[in-house]
């Protein structure tokens, strides 16, 4: 009996043992797998790590400390740290107290080491080998401000389409990183700038070939034009496409006043405007022009098409006009062609893409010279010979008799062609000009004679005795006897 009591004592710690040691190698499992899983995320994110361009800055609780009175600490394996405060408009920049309690203030700083821009409402400050431990900023800091250690300032911006047009009009949205985080601080739109430039590739192939680089958009984060709600932490920019169609190379840029970050996207081919004017002159009957609006089929659905249209006619009056009807045919619209010259033509379509994207398109302006409305010809019955139709429809209209003397005189006036009256016009103005020139020389002789000494008729004779030929020179001066003798001379002279 005894033995049968120690046999069931052995068995049952053996089993006690068995299971006790079952269940450290289950823990010693566990605890391996828990293993491999932490290396394999600490290897993962050395990997992270190792493979971004930008040098570590400090650990996590540096990037996003928390004022305590304007406190903060500065690790000790900090080679570099940019700071951001942001303080109340207008106010003075702020002062940083190190560790050992030595100052900085903006503009007494070493540039070698420290780099300091100040705004209205922030100042960015870079350190380089800053003294690790608890510094304090003084200043008009707000209340809600963090100290923000930039390190890799990021702009994710949703990808563009795959197929763009020139002259096209859309929005895109993007959002700031901070060393990977989103940056939901919103005085920081204050900071930085952000925008898209179009660099072209140079493709000769292409007709963008040698064109300079375009900006097309900015991003802002401030509730204005398509931007939904302001300090969101969402950006919305506006592209505008009025660049040459070709291949360009789209390049996302970050600007902050201490520097700057680009990334280069993937190559895209801008595609000329897919909508087509033309004119068809007279073509809505008499007295109006057909506009025809077409598009590249094999980009844009022509069912979805909508206009929105604008004419300026040669007198500078405007109509607007919209076509919201489907289908598949043209888009066909009337203009009164009420008067010759420039018509120009502004479109703005709406579409969608064969791939089922919506876009908003700004068509270049067209434009095209028309004639007027052919005036009716009118015949005149009595110049044809016949005899004018009375139908009671309008009056009869007869023209009074001209007695044939006074048209003799309208006859020989349209007869006279105009070199004749070109030689009427030189003789009348040659005869005024001739007696202006001979009364000048009149006037001018006898001025002489007035004024010259009368010494002849005191020599000659005493005074108190005139005779006939005194009395003929005082009537007919010298001067003008010589003018006489010219005149005579030149009449014979004629005459032979």
């Amino acid at each position: 009996m005894r033995v049968w009591f120690y046999w069931v004592i052995f068995l049952s710690l053996f089993i006690h043992l068995s299971a006790g040691a079952q269940s450290q190698e289950d823990e010693r499992d566990v605890a391996r797998q828990l293993a491999d899983s932490a290396v394999q995320k600490a290897q993962s994110s050395n990997a992270t790590i190792d493979t971004s361009p930008l040098t570590e800055l400090g650990d996590e609780y540096t990037n996003s400390i928390q004022l305590l009175q304007n406190r903060f600490r500065v690790d000790y394996n900090v080679k570099e740290i940019t700071m951001v405060f942001f303080r109340e408009y207008g106010s003075a920049p702020v002062v940083l107290v190190r560790p050992d309690g030595s100052k900085l203030f903006q503009g007494r700083v070493g540039e070698e080491k420290v780099q300091w821009y100040d705004a209205d409402t922030f100042d960015m400050i870079t350190i380089k080998d800053p003294v690790p431990g608890p510094w304090q900023a003084v200043g008009q800091v707000l209340p809600q401000s963090r100290v923000m250690v930039l390190s890799n300032v990021e702009l994710h911006a949703e990808p563009l389409p795959n197929v763009l047009f020139a002259g096209e009009i859309l929005k895109s949205t993007a959002y700031l990183t901070n060393n990977g985080k989103p940056i939901e601080n919103k005085q920081f739109r204050d900071v930085v700038d952000l925008e898209i430039e179009f660099k072209s590739t140079n493709n000769p192939n292409y007709g963008n070939f040698g064109t300079n680089d375009q900006r097309i958009a900015t991003f802002k984060d401030d509730g204005r034009g398509m931007d939904e709600r302001p300090g969101d932490g969402v950006f919305t920019g506006q592209f505008n496409l009025k660049i040459p169609a070709g291949e360009w190379k789209p390049i996302f840029r970050v600007s902050t006043p201490m520097y700057t970050r680009e990334q280069i996207g993937e190559l895209i081919v801008l595609h000329e405007n897919p909508v087509s004017i033309d004119v068809e002159m007279d073509g809505g009957g008499e007295g109006y022009h057909k506009i025809i609006i077409d598009v590249d089929r094999e980009l844009v659905d022509i069912e979805s098409l909508l206009v929105d249209g604008k004419v300026k006619f040669p007198n500078s009056d405007m109509q607007n006009f919209s076509l919201t009807e489907g289908g598949v045919d043209p888009r066909e619209h009337l203009i009164v062609a009420y008067e010759e010259g420039i018509f120009r033509v502004k479109l703005t379509a709406y579409g969608t893409t064969m791939d089922g994207r919506d876009f908003i398109l700004d068509v270049p302006e067209y434009s095209f010279v028309a004639e007027g409305p052919a005036e009716p010809e009118v015949e005149d019955p009595l110049i044809n010979g016949k005899d004018p139709i009375v139908d009671g429809s309008a009056p009869l209209i007869t023209q009074p008799e001209v007695p044939q003397d006074d048209m003799q005189p309208n006859s020989v006036e349209d007869e006279m062609d105009d070199g004749t009256l070109t030689l009427i016009l030189v003789a009348v103005n040659g005869s005024i000009v001739l007696i202006g020139v001979i009364a000048a020389a009149v006037i001018i002789i006898m001025r002489k004679k007035a004024s010259a000494p009368k010494q002849a008729n005191s020599t000659a004779k005493p005074s108190g005795e005139t005779t006939d030929a005194d009395l003929t020179m005082e009537s007919e001066p010298k001067g003008f006897k010589k003018l006489l003798g010219l005149f005579k001379k030149r009449e014979k002279a004629d005459k032979e």
